[in-house]
């Protein structure tokens, strides 16, 4: 039970006090990794270390011979069904004939210690015979003769969307830009622990994002019923999409039937690496037609996502690409198709931004060559072409809530400017304190960045949560206790249910229970969609019980009645596929804004790079936790700058070079600079509270800004991020 205790006034709109605060900042927090139970033994998974081959045999002998060594599996020990996945079972528990990717799991072992574990699964014998791996996502999407990475070939979506005849204008410019793969990152590592229960079932405590999808997808390759999967949150460690995917949970849960103990599995950084799917590296061609004023006449666009070996999410992120593709702007003619392919890459799906981030790079890159063209400001550009309220995206959907995204970009443009370094300390210069300059190779640059991210899911998904809510009274004083399915994983969730209750029903005490499958789905904690969705359903669960209180206070309905409890489910308003053809449909619940500007100070004769400060203007509907809130837009930017000048997963060939915190680069506190914010509150009729998602759309529109303040500041064309030293140092 996690005790979240205040007074009423840490109710909606107030920066409510986070409950596990204190434990992780003093390290006390318990995380999936530190799971315990008595009598457990540690799972270990063999990967491959090929990106493609047949599995011809493999001889688990010298595993089993080892001391320690408990159990050896492979695919051929799967109680159920072989294949698992988010929207299609495509991937196998355990590799059956083939491996599609490196690192794919191939067997198990279970042993009395981690390293005698590890040892063993080293120790397996896996014979391969390598076969041609498909490793470049343009040939595998226009190559008839490439292999076939799926049996159904190597194209898992196409979506155009067609609007509009003319095609022709006094302004064209055109340009291919390009992203790269980018890792979720986040600090906790998959972990968790399964322990066999008395009724032939199993149960799981995991760090997930998705608890009865994990469960669906785990009871038919366990053989059994989904009652006897059993799934309760741990302590999550960051997600941002990651934790969407099964990893370990069904091979844990596989060990510990066979052996009827409990089996705790925990990744290690590299594993992580392995284990869990990426952002989909993206290619993409655009041009941009408009009359000498800058008025946009039409785009034509091409975007290609390489969805890696396995399915996961990607004909999701296909869909958002393209229903986004061009933006937060007004376009009366639009040629454009968004395609996913399978390759022999690492598998890729779900991360903060989901498919809308790349295409945002290419068009906004795109918006700042137009301006120059016409002779525009970067900001002027955006302000004559932005949507507002009334407006229609290029599918067709109505922007039918506020959007003044006009207003947004003069209010970030009109935002003090920071001053100019004098190079006095090293540390406001690039490089810092390594002394690579006193200023003299040092030019500044300014860029703006625009993005639009669709909020909870779309196209026809059935898109609910479940809460239950039970007021009743403790020593004499109501207490009320939320229990939803709902995955915290760092954003505050399990504080804004609290709050949620104590604005509802007037009451102080308030626990919210820890998240379990014992509860109806929430659905996924991705898409910004949890403040919406789990939100909608404590809040309508909460109704429910004071209208039960017949209009009398807490403590005195709950004398004359004893414990009252509800449990309502919420869904938002429907959404609809796009036409596979035309890409015309209402495919999205709800739209959010962020506009971002960077000053970056950039070291041309090294290729050095500086973020000086990134300002942020964005829309949030209702603030419901300002702190909260502010924490979002600061991780959500800190991700895109990420994207913008550092992180990047290298594979070549297939086979990952960089799988370390070492060679992986993400931003520290020395990389982020000060930030400015202007939150504004246009609530949404159709959302609780009038909220509006707020996690994802920072992480699009920081990445073009700082990428267009690097170009101002070094004259080059710059399409591809992350930027490179290499591509901007002088030569």
């Amino acid at each position: 039970m996690t005790e979240t205790v205040g007074t009423t006034r840490q109710g909606v709109g107030e920066s409510a006090r986070r409950p596990d605060a204190t434990l992780k900042v003093t390290g006390e927090f318990a995380y999936a990794s530190d799971l315990w139970l008595d009598g457990m033994v540690w799972g270990v998974t063999l990967r491959s270390p090929h990106a493609s081959a047949w599995i011809r045999s493999i001889d688990v002998g010298p595993a089993l011979r080892m001391d320690g060594v408990l159990a050896v599996l492979t695919h051929e020990d799967v109680p159920g069904e072989k294949f698992y996945g988010l929207e299609h079972h495509d991937q196998p528990v355990l590799a059956v004939d083939q491996v599609r990717y490196q690192g794919e799991p191939v067997a198990l072992v279970a042993a009395d210690h981690p390293e005698t574990a590890r040892r063993a699964a080293a120790a397996i014998v896996v014979e391969y015979e390598l076969r041609p791996a498909v490793t470049d996502a343009r040939a595998a999407a226009d190559d008839p003769g490439q292999p076939h990475v799926q049996p159904g070939g190597n194209v898992l979506r196409r979506q155009p969307v067609v609007v509009g005849e003319t095609f022709t204008a006094d302004v064209v410019v055109t340009g291919e830009y390009e992203v790269g793969m980018q890792d979720q990152a986040f600090l906790g590592p998959e972990s968790g622990l399964a322990v066999p229960a008395e009724d032939g079932g199993v149960d799981l405590y995991i760090a997930t994002q998705w608890l009865h999808v994990d469960r669906d997808q785990l009871a038919p390759c366990l053989g059994l019923p989904p009652e006897k999967v059993r799934l309760t949150l741990s302590g999550v460690g960051g997600a941002f999409g990651a934790r969407e995917d099964l990893s370990m949970q069904v091979h844990a849960c596989m060990l510990a039937l066979r052996l009827n103990r409990p089996v705790k599995i925990v990744y290690g950084r590299e594993e992580s690496f392995f284990g869990h799917v990426h952002r989909h590296p993206a290619w993409m061609r655009y041009e941009h037609g408009a009359t000498r004023e800058g008025r946009l006449v039409y785009v034509k666009a091409e975007i290609l996502l390489d969805g890696g070996a396995y399915c996961s999410s990607s004909p999701a992120v296909v869909g958002n690409a393209a229903s986004l593709g061009v933006g937060p702007y007004e376009v009366p003619n639009v040629r454009l198709v968004a395609t996913g392919v399978y390759t022999n890459n690492p598998p890729c799906g779900a991360m903060r931004g989901f498919g809308a981030v790349q295409a945002c790079y290419a068009y906004e890159s795109q918006m700042d060559k137009l301006a120059a063209a016409c002779g525009l400001s970067p900001v002027e550009i955006r302000v004559r072409n932005a949507v507002s309220q009334g407006s229609r995206l290029i599918t067709g959907q109505l922007i039918d809530a506020p959007a003044p995204l006009a207003g947004m970009l003069r209010t970030l443009e009109a935002m003090p400017l920071p001053a100019a370094t004098d190079g006095s300390d090293l540390r406001d210069l690039p490089g810092g304190v390594s002394q690579t300059t006193h200023g003299e190779s040092v030019r500044r640059g300014v860029g703006y960045g625009v993005g639009i991210k669709n909020i909870c899911f779309s196209e026809g998904f059935d898109d609910y949560s479940t809460a239950r809510v039970r007021a009743e009274l403790v020593n004499g004083e109501p207490h009320v206790t939320v229990h939803t399915a709902a995955a915290e994983v760092g954003q505050g969730l399990v504080t804004l249910q609290a709050q949620i209750a104590r604005t509802e029903l007037g009451v102080e005490h308030v626990s919210v229970a820890t998240a379990d499958t014992t509860v109806g789905s929430a659905g996924s904690s991705s898409a910004s969609r949890q403040s919406y969705v789990t939100g909608g359903a404590v809040k309508a669960a909460c109704e429910a019980v004071r209208e039960r209180f017949g209009g009398l206070e807490a403590r005195e309905a709950l004398e004359k009645s004893g414990p009252i409890e509800e449990t309502r489910e919420y869904r938002h308003r429907p959404t609809y596929p796009l036409d596979p053809v035309t890409g015309q449909g209402d495919s999205h619940t709800q739209l959010a804004l962020c506009v971002h500007r960077a000053v970056v100070d950039v070291d041309v004769e090294l290729g050095l790079i500086k973020v000086v400060e990134l300002a942020a203007v964005q829309d949030v509907g209702r603030i419901l936790n300002p702190l909260a809130l502010e924490g979002q837009i600061h991780g959500g930017t800190a991700q895109g700058l990420g994207l913008a000048l550092m992180e990047e997963i290298q594979v070549k060939d297939g086979r990952v070079l960089n799988p370390s915190f070492t060679d992986y680069l993400i931003p520290t506190i020395l990389d982020m600079p000060p930030m400015r914010m202007d939150i504004l509150e246009n609530a949404d009729p159709a959302a609780p509270y009038g909220l509006r998602g707020a996690g994802e759309p920072p992480t699009l529109s920081s990445t073009p800004a700082i990428a267009a303040a690097v170009r101002d500041a070094t004259g080059l064309p710059l399409s591809r991020v992350p930027i490179r030293p290499e591509e901007i140092a002088l030569r």
